[in-house]
């Protein structure tokens, strides 16, 4: 069982950057693969980024590419979404997510391989 808290959304003009981060309980962290979705209302929830447990491969959406970067630090129990040049369009509830399955370098962008999500964090995109 895990436990996932994000934190670091808020309100930012478009051009602008901001860190999410996500913090993990539990002492199996390093084992979880990580990723990051988001929601609008009316939408279902889509991929953004993922992280393998060992921080080593890393993939994106290609709405982001090049945006965002993912990266995590197990020795703090947490994983991160740098989000940079950042659009209207990536306004959205922003949720972390762990995946118990994958193997130490693997990821996935399929939202019902992933067991536990935190409960989401806004981030509002102004023009």
């Amino acid at each position: 069982q895990v436990q996932l808290v994000e934190s670091g959304g808020a309100l930012v003009q478009a051009g602008d950057s901001l860190r999410l981060s996500c913090a993990a309980s539990g002492r199996t962290f390093s084992s979880y693969a990580m990723g990051w979705f988001r929601q609008t209302p009316g939408k279902e929830r889509e991929f953004v980024a993922s992280i393998s447990a060992n921080g080593r491969s890393t993939y994106y959406a290609d709405s982001v590419k090049d945006r965002f970067t993912a990266a995590r630090d197990n020795a703090k129990n947490t994983v991160y979404l740098q989000m940079n040049s950042l659009k209207p369009e990536d306004t959205a509830v922003y949720y972390c997510a762990a995946d118990s399955r994958r193997t130490a370098w693997a990821t996935s962008r399929l939202l019902y391989e992933y067991d536990y999500w935190g409960q989401g964090t806004q981030v509002t995109v102004s023009s």
